[in-house]
């Protein structure tokens, strides 16, 4: 459940470092004496949030191995760590894409794929998820990562996370502009952004990005949906993939960093917040696919 917990936090956090530098620079040349451009303002919007998911992107790997004390493995130490690096070859062979790297963290039952490129990405499976499945479950648990890699869902989440930042920018500094224009009218030394803008522009900033983390997590879910089918395919039936979700039901999945949730195998708490549907819908789902 890894991947896009990290990815929202580090998006989060890039968009935020984007915004103060532009600041600092000047950069805001959408406010104008005489008043808001629109244009100009849109291609700001759309620079800070494709620029800040596309960095957010780029650095998943390295942060998500950082984060999580990710053990790659370059050479396997025993027969379990040939097994998993073995495992993870022969349903990337299957799927098309280039061998991921491969690893092991220690911590609950969880595994994550990451990654920018299909070609060049990371899986990593949790000690507790190799000692409470069965081979057959962390098999089809390694399968649904590989899935997500194939299926090229990091970067169908980044689009979506920058056109969700693009509005955000956007609309919240519309509406700063509009709430500062009310509460200066009749000031005759309008030269600029009084602090009603920058106040409401990081209220409006907060406020719209849960309303962005929402349809962020709802894109995800549908995501995970086809990941579990995929899974079932490299693995030639879906009861293993079943297995594997009724024995995570079972299980007090791992807490991961918030930024890395959407990615990996199970799923965060509240639903509207949720990266992973609930794990009875996933298995009524899968059963009900053809």
């Amino acid at each position: 459940m890894k991947r896009i917990a990290l990815f929202l936090l580090t998006n989060i956090a890039v968009v935020a470092v984007l915004g103060i530098t532009a600041s600092l620079l000047g950069v805001n040349r959408f406010l104008t004496a005489n008043g808001l451009n629109l244009g100009a303002l849109l291609g700001f919007a759309f620079i800070m949030g494709f620029g800040g998911a596309i960095i957010s992107l780029l650095i998943s790997k390295p942060v998500a191995k950082w984060s999580s004390g990710v053990h790659v493995i370059e050479q396997p130490r025993n027969a379990d760590e040939a097994w998993i690096v073995d495992t993870v070859r022969k349903f990337a062979d299957k799927a098309g894409i280039g061998m991921p790297e491969v690893g092991i963290y220690e911590g609950e039952p969880n595994a994550f794929a990451t990654g920018a490129f299909k070609n060049s990405a990371l899986v990593a499976v949790s000690t507790g998820l190799l000692q409470g499945m069965t081979r057959e479950e962390v098999e089809a648990v390694i399968g649904h990562e590989v899935a997500h890699i194939a299926n090229g869902d990091m970067v169908t989440m980044t689009l979506i996370q920058g056109v969700m930042n693009t509005f955000v920018v956007f609309l919240s500094r519309v509406i700063g502009y509009a709430v500062d224009s009310f509460l200066r009218k009749g000031d005759s030394e309008n030269s600029g952004p009084g602090i009603g803008y920058y106040v409401t522009t990081i209220v409006m900033d907060i406020l719209l990005g849960f309303v962005a983390a929402m349809i962020v997590a709802w894109f995800s879910r549908q995501r995970e949906f086809r990941a579990d089918a995929g899974a079932a395919q490299l693995m030639g039936r879906k009861q293993p993939m079943v297995n594997a979700l009724a024995r995570l039901g079972g299980m007090v999945p791992g807490e991961l960093p918030k930024s890395m949730q959407a990615m990996g195998i199970t799923g965060g708490i509240g639903k509207l917040f949720s990266s992973h549907p609930p794990i009875e819908e996933r298995i009524a789902a899968l059963q009900n696919s053809h």
